[in-house]
């Protein structure tokens, strides 16, 4: 049951994932509501943990920059968040699909949908940060046109060290 003061989500601008693992999954846009999901998704394949009010506060900042992959029943199975913060430049602030949805194509049409939004919004560059021990997430950005930038000495929060990737746009 909804709440009337609850907002209703943002419908996706696009058209739903090319049929995935049968069609299970569709993109939209972000909505509070998966904040608790997204956060299990984060702690699983991130390894961070988040206040959940900074996913509200990020997706204020660029609406259409937050895009959750949904399976049929609404229950968030992967998500983007880039952010706008420098003009002209993108950033994939947090990346995360789900182990079962991994290696089936949901990934690939995240990342692809963000780089048409970044075009469309007048972005040159995108920029995003990622473990150097994530040999199989470097592959993946490498596939996008990203290329290693720049050594973060203890980047996330257990001291593991990062690399910062970039693509032109």
């Amino acid at each position: 049951m909804r709440c009337i003061a609850d907002t209703a989500p943002r419908p996706f601008e696009g058209h739903p994932l090319e049929p995935i693992a049968g069609g299970e999954v569709f993109l939209r846009n972000f909505h509070p509501r998966d904040i608790p999901r997204i956060a299990e998704i984060v702690a699983e394949a991130l390894r961070e943990h988040y206040e959940p009010s900074l996913y509200t506060s990020l997706s204020q900042q660029w609406p259409s920059g937050f895009m959750v992959a949904q399976d049929r029943a609404g229950i968030p199975q992967g998500f983007l968040l880039g952010v706008n913060q420098v003009p002209g430049e993108a950033r994939v602030l947090m990346f995360a699909v789900e182990a079962r949805w991994r290696d089936r194509g949901v990934g690939a049409h995240l990342m692809d949908v963000f780089l048409q939004r970044c075009k469309a919004r007048g972005m040159v560059r995108v920029t995003l940060e990622v473990r150097v021990g994530n040999r199989t997430a470097i592959r993946f950005y490498t596939r996008f046109g990203f290329s290693v930038m720049d050594l973060l000495k203890g980047y996330y929060s257990d001291g593991e060290n990062g690399y910062q990737m970039t693509r032109d746009i």
